[in-house]
């Protein structure tokens, strides 16, 4: 017997959908390569009881109303912000997501940008693939040393620990700047030192942001932020698009106030601020920080594994408002 039947807007691997398949009667937004639309996602999820769905899918009150039925969205991904939480919790939906099984996932890739970046190697493989390279130059492609410089962190959740741990191997010095200080023991193992956002700003070589997306962070990197950094100093962006004030952005590369900067996610996903894709100052990567084979698969079976607990009247492991299931 079915426990009900689940609406997932994209595919995703086939660890998560055989394991919905086996107790669910499952329909899947077929195009891989193309977000749903609005109202593709209004009528999928139309006479369904469950929503699997991305960070990318805007889940609002006019959704869930299509779906009176609906009882859970999981949401595959550790952010939800692309869901009205209250608007779920009115209508006694469970919402659920995926944390910390990226988490390592993500600190690599922050550090693939920020050496990408450091080290111009997009620049320098463009070069080399349209046959430019003629051989060794003393001036060729010189970038920054990434060994024994400052690190700043902004947000020192698991995300931003991670990060820290890495740059220890690289002998960096780590600032960091957080809601508030993490605790004495986390920040002794990781040489860390608390500093004000300004005073991060200024110092570090390198800036990498992996705070949420709340009201208080949208647009926590602007002109004057972006105005205290070293003109030196490189911005890594793998957290939220929205939380980097693109068109100041794109003025700090193009003015040269600040050296680089490397990012994974657009403040208008997947739309580019003009003038942001003809700087070579930038190295820009499709949202792929989770991207590989076994974190994506992880995150498909704790995507279904909370959707099916809450079709089976269990408590899911991560739920994003457990008051409603009070």
């Amino acid at each position: 017997m079915s426990l009900g039947r689940v609406f997932v807007t994209r595919p995703i691997p086939e660890a998560g959908l055989a394991l919905l398949r086996q107790e669910c009667e499952v329909t899947v937004f077929p195009e891989k390569d193309r977000m749903p639309t609005r109202e593709e996602i209004i009528q999928g999820a139309r006479g369904k009881d469950a929503l699997l769905c991305l960070l990318t899918d805007e889940i609002t009150a006019e959704v869930m109303d299509a779906a009176p039925g609906l009882k859970v969205i999981s949401n595959y991904a550790v952010g939800f912000n692309n869901i009205d939480v209250q608007a779920a919790t009115a209508r006694g939906i469970v919402v659920t997501n995926t944390p910390g099984v990226l988490t390592e996932t993500t600190a690599d890739f922050a550090w693939a940008l920020l050496m990408a970046v450091a080290r111009r190697v997009v620049e320098a493989d463009r070069y080399t693939r349209a046959g430019k390279f003629q051989g060794w130059g003393p001036l060729l492609f010189l970038g920054s040393d990434v060994y024994g410089k400052r690190i700043g962190i902004i947000g020192m959740g698991r995300i931003g620990q991670a990060i820290a741990r890495r740059a220890l191997g690289f002998s960096m010095e780590v600032v960091y700047y957080n809601r508030k200080r993490v605790e004495p023991d986390v920040e002794k193992a990781l040489r860390a030192r608390y500093v004000s956002l300004d005073e991060l700003l200024s110092q570090s070589d390198y800036v990498v942001l992996t705070v949420p997306l709340t009201p208080e962070t949208r647009h926590l990197i602007g002109a004057r932020e972006l105005g205290l950094m070293k003109p030196t100093a490189y911005l890594i962006n793998p957290a939220r698009g929205p939380v980097v004030d693109e068109k100041a952005l794109v003025e700090a590369l193009r003015s040269r106030t600040i050296a680089g900067a490397a990012l994974d996610v657009y403040e208008e996903e997947p739309k580019l601020t003009p003038g942001l894709a003809e700087l070579d100052n930038v190295v820009l990567a499709p949202h792929i920080a989770s991207a590989t084979t076994e974190t994506r698969t992880k995150m498909a079976v704790m995507a279904a594994e909370n959707l099916l607990a809450v079709l089976r009247n269990q408590r899911p492991q991560h739920v994003v408002n457990p008051e409603v299931l009070k």
